[in-house]
C-alpha cells in the first residue's frame, strides 16, 4: 500500500430537499480507502450507504466537503469530467447486472472500451481476457438469456474490470442471486482482491459483508463503525447456509 489514499472523503455532507424538508443523507462523513483494500459499506435502508456509493462512484457530488479519487478532486468536477473519471477509474457491478439483452457476453464486456476509444481488435482481445479472468472464456458468444444469474453477474464483473479501473464498486452484487451462487460470486471477489484489485462492496447483508477485509457501517448518514474484519471463507459461508 502506498501512503497516499486512493479515496479520501473529508467531512462529506449530502443534503436533499424533499418539499419543505431537508434530508441529510450524509452527515459529515470522513474516510480513507487505500489501493488494494476490500471494504464493505453496510447499513439499513436510509442509512446513507447508497448516497455514499453514488459519491464514491462519481454519480453524484457532495453538498459540502471534499472527495479526492486517485489524487484528483472529484467533488469539484463538471459532469463531463465526472463521466470521464467514471469510465477510467471505476468499474461498476449492479444487483440487476445491467447487461444489454441483444448482445453477446463479449459485446457487453467491450462496451466501456468503445467509450475509451479502443480499436475493434483491441476491444476483442481485452474483453476476451476479462471473460477468461472470471471463468467465462467459453461463453463469449452467449446472449444474457442463455446464461444463469451467476454467469450474468460474472459478465458484469468482467465488464467492470475490462478497463483496469482503480476501484471495483459493487452495489448489492448478490441481491438477485440464490445463496449458493452468491457464495460463488463472493469467492470470485476474493480472488480479484488477492490479485490486487481494490473492491468496495455496498450491502445490507451481514453474511455478504463478512467476506470483506474491512467493514464500515453507516447509520443516519454517519459512520458508526469502521474496523478491520477477518473474512469468512466461501466454505464457512456454505457450511453456515447448510445448517
Amino acid at each position: 500500500m502506498t501512503d497516499a489514499p486512493l479515496i479520501r472523503l473529508t467531512d462529506i455532507t449530502k443534503v436533499y430537499q424533499m418539499g419543505d424538508m431537508e434530508v441529510r443523507a450524509l452527515d459529515g462523513v470522513s474516510m480513507e480507502i487505500h489501493r488494494g483494500e476490500y471494504v464493505a459499506i453496510m447499513g439499513p435502508s436510509g442509512s446513507g450507504k447508497s448516497t455514499m456509493m453514488n459519491v464514491i462512484g462519481c454519480l453524484d457530488t457532495p453538498t459540502t466537503g471534499a472527495y479526492e479519487l486517485n489524487g484528483k478532486l472529484a467533488s469539484s468536477m463538471s459532469d463531463d469530467e465526472l463521466a470521464q473519471i467514471r469510465n477510467e477509474e471505476i468499474g461498476f457491478v449492479f444487483q440487476t447486472f445491467n447487461l444489454l439483452a441483444r448482445t453477446t457476453s463479449l459485446q457487453n464486456v467491450e462496451l466501456p472500451l468503445i467509450y475509451a476509444g479502443k480499436s475493434p481488435a483491441e476491444r476483442h482481445q481485452m474483453a476476451l481476457k476479462a471473460l477468461e479472468n472470471v471463468g467465462l472464456g467459453t461463453r463469449s458468444d452467449h446472449m444474457p438469456n442463455q446464461l444463469s444469474g451467476g454467469q450474468r453477474q460474472r459478465v458484469a464483473i468482467a465488464r467492470a474490470l475490462v478497463n483496469d479501473p482503480s476501484i471495483l464498486l459493487a452495489d448489492e452484487p448478490t441481491g438477485a442471486l440464490d445463496s449458493k451462487t452468491s457464495v460463488e460470486i463472493m469467492a470470485l471477489f476474493e480472488d480479484l482482491y488477492q490479485k490486487g484489485n481494490t473492491i468496495i462492496l455496498v450491502t445490507h447483508e451481514e453474511d455478504i459483508a463478512r467476506h470483506a477485509h474491512r467493514i464500515v457501517k453507516l447509520r443516519d448518514g454517519k459512520i458508526i463503525h469502521d474496523e478491520p474484519n477477518t473474512p469468512i471463507s466461501s466454505e464457512e459461508h456454505l457450511a453456515h447456509l447448510n445448517l
